[in-house]
């Protein structure tokens, strides 16, 4: 599958009854909830001392994707467009891959 078909199978379950704003809100609530998931699953393992629950971490990630996904939607993008660009951002900050010293004081203008 790729992400393309990833999203169009994932927006099958969006809302219809949603606006376009609303669908754009719900996107980004939905990624700060999901995403704030998973990190209480790690914390759980770093800070309490809980086995690391990969398969509860890896349902959490699907649902970060599906608010990605819509999100995307919302904004009239796909999926693919979006990773691209960002692996583009990534090739203009490390363009020999990462470093330390290049990450610091880093900016999109520079």
């Amino acid at each position: 599958m790729t992400i393309n078909e990833y999203q169009q199978l994932a927006l099958r379950t969006l809302n219809p009854a949603l606006s376009h704003k609303d669908v754009l809100i719900n996107g980004v609530m939905g990624l700060c909830g999901e995403s704030g998931e998973a990190i209480d699953i790690v914390k759980k393992h770093l800070a309490q001392g809980h086995a690391l629950d990969r398969e509860a971490l890896i349902k959490e990630l699907g649902d970060v994707a599906w608010y990605l996904a819509e999100t995307a939607h919302a904004l009239d993008v796909d999926l693919e467009t979006v990773l691209r660009r960002n692996i583009e951002k990534l090739a203009r900050r490390y363009p020999e891959g990462f470093s330390a010293g290049k990450s610091i004081g880093w900016s999109e203008e520079a």
